[in-house]
């Protein structure tokens, strides 16, 4: 694969010392800034691949394997989809998004934990209750709800993905309810009863005194303030958005593959990086998605991008209904069985072939004829840097190759 010109490893690694003395950051923000920056270098450690044929050798870095690293979310997708591939039904899927409103952001990115979590609850209940009544499905449904927290110029803008099936169990467990092919649940019902849920329990949490109001949020703090910031959240019209169905399971593999494991900016996004300043490409939604650049200040494109950094533990793929974890391996069988025994996706592709140890999938660039096999192994430098939270310069591959050869 062709490594992008510009990464985000290289704004953290040129601007990072500068984004630190400029803003206070967590625990958490470090952490990433340091796991980007170190993301397939000599700091992690890694192997030395040779060729059988011709000898030709090359070094492989390790990853990060952090979840906002835009490098290291292919190998967790791909072990994750092959997870899900055998879960799906043979019926169309329906992709639902809920979206809180401009109003509530700034409380959202100062209790990120708790207003993530109310998002979750919010939407889960909204969809099971909707689906449930008879007046419109009447059947419990099962579905996975991924938490994106980010629009396309890196601004604040939390929202779930749904995925679900159309259609769902009886209350008797004995028959299949299907749903309509092209239409799945009213919407402006779900966004009534979902914007209802969630200042319900944003109420509750604070009342409960667990909310907390930095900066500008102190206007909204005392009980009266509150309360004004949740008249004109009623008086919101809050998005839940039905996008048309998918086509069926091979449709929703390629959307989970995308969705799933998205990070806030991919590196491919990232146009320049120089002087300062960050240069990179977005969509943009309200002029029906046309393509266009946006420079900001280094250290600005840092600040936006780890307001996206979630609290640590936060799960941010769940699975509810009769897709929720406890039961799902019972409840699928039995939507299979109603459903007239359907074998799953998975068992209609081939499996891959098994590994030779210690032999890397990659073929030798040098001749083209032969796997690279893992020859040496190179240990992490990770404990003789003096400051973890940056490397200082890039070294060229020849010095790397002497820092971190052992034999």
């Amino acid at each position: 694969m062709t490594r992008p010109r510009w990464e985000l490893a290289d704004v953290v690694r040129q601007y990072g010392a500068e984004y630190l003395k400029r803003y206070p950051t967590s625990v958490a923000q470090r952490r990433v800034m340091r796991a980007l920056q170190n993301c397939r270098t000599a700091v992690l450690g890694g192997h030395v691949e040779t060729c059988r044929s011709c000898d030709h050798r090359q070094i492989s870095y390790n990853s990060c394997r952090n979840r906002h690293c835009p490098k290291c979310q292919g190998s967790a997708c791909a072990q994750w989809m092959q997870r899900r591939a055998a879960e799906l039904l043979p019926v169309p899927y329906f992709h639902v998004v809920f979206t809180l409103p401009n109003l509530l952001v700034d409380l959202t990115l100062a209790n990120p934990r708790l207003m993530y979590g109310m998002l979750f609850r919010a939407a889960s209940q909204t969809l099971l209750e909707v689906a449930a009544d008879p007046r419109h499905l009447g059947a419990e449904i099962g579905f996975l709800a991924v938490l994106h927290t980010w629009g396309q110029t890196l601004m604040p803008h939390p929202h779930l993905h749904c995925v679900v099936p159309s259609g769902g169990l009886a209350p008797d467990r004995t028959r299949w309810v299907a749903g309509r092919a092209d239409f799945f649940l009213p919407v402006r019902v779900l966004s009534r009863l979902f914007r209802g849920k969630f200042l319900n329990l944003l109420n509750q949490t604070y009342v409960a005194g667990k909310l907390e109001f930095p900066g500008r949020l102190a206007s909204v703090a005392d009980p009266q303030g509150f309360k004004r910031l949740l008249n004109q959240s009623v008086r919101t019209e809050w998005v839940v958005y039905a996008r048309p169905p998918f086509g069926g399971p091979e449709s929703v593999l390629k959307y989970l593959a995308r969705y799933t494991h998205r990070v806030a900016i991919s590196n491919s996004r990232l146009l320049n990086v120089a002087d300062g300043q960050v240069t990179f490409r977005y969509k943009d939604y309200a002029q029906g998605s046309r393509k266009r650049t946006m420079t900001l200040a280094a250290t600005e494109f840092l600040r936006r991008f780890l307001q996206h950094v979630l609290p640590d533990g936060l799960m941010r793929i769940r699975h509810y209904g009769f897709l929720a974890n406890r039961f799902r391996a019972e409840k699928i069988a039995l939507c299979r069985g109603l459903l007239e025994g359907a074998g799953p996706l998975s068992e209609k592709r081939p499996r891959a072939a098994s590994p030779v140890p210690g032999e890397s999938s990659a073929i030798c660039p040098s001749c083209g004829q032969a796997a690279l096999q893992r020859s040496q192994e190179l240990h992490s430098r990770w404990e003789r840097l003096p400051a973890p939270y940056f490397v200082r310069a890039s070294l060229p591959a020849s010095e790397l190759w002497e820092v971190c050869d052992t034999s």
